[in-house]
């Protein structure tokens, strides 16, 4: 009897929510503002994502080179360059997301 009562209030729980989610005004309603607004998020997820990313990457590459320098002082002219040429490109990468949230913004604006 339980299982049955908790299918039911399931059931009608589900059609209440479904029922308002399709309860929009079809005459003259865009939804130009819900693209718009989705549009903006897709945006600030993306750099955020990308900033997020790039400074793990980042500070995962710097440690490295780091620990690198410290176990073999002698060894810090021939790590520098790489490190600091693999920290230009994972930053290339963030200012490529920023660029494209910038677009994002741009079409939807």
């Amino acid at each position: 009897m339980k299982k049955k009562m908790l299918g039911l209030v399931s059931f009608v729980a589900t059609m209440v929510v479904t029922s308002a989610a399709f309860a929009q005004d079809m005459a003259g309603s865009s939804n130009q503002f819900d693209v718009n607004k989705w549009g903006l998020l897709a945006a600030g997820l993306a750099i955020g994502i990308a900033a997020f990313g790039g400074s793990l990457g980042q500070g995962k590459a710097a440690a490295a080179a780091l620990e690198g320098i410290a176990r073999n002082p002698n060894a810090s002219g021939k790590l520098f360059v790489p490190m600091i040429l693999g920290l230009a490109l994972i930053e290339s990468l963030v200012i490529y997301a920023l660029l494209i949230a910038f677009q994002i913004i741009g079409k939807v604006g």
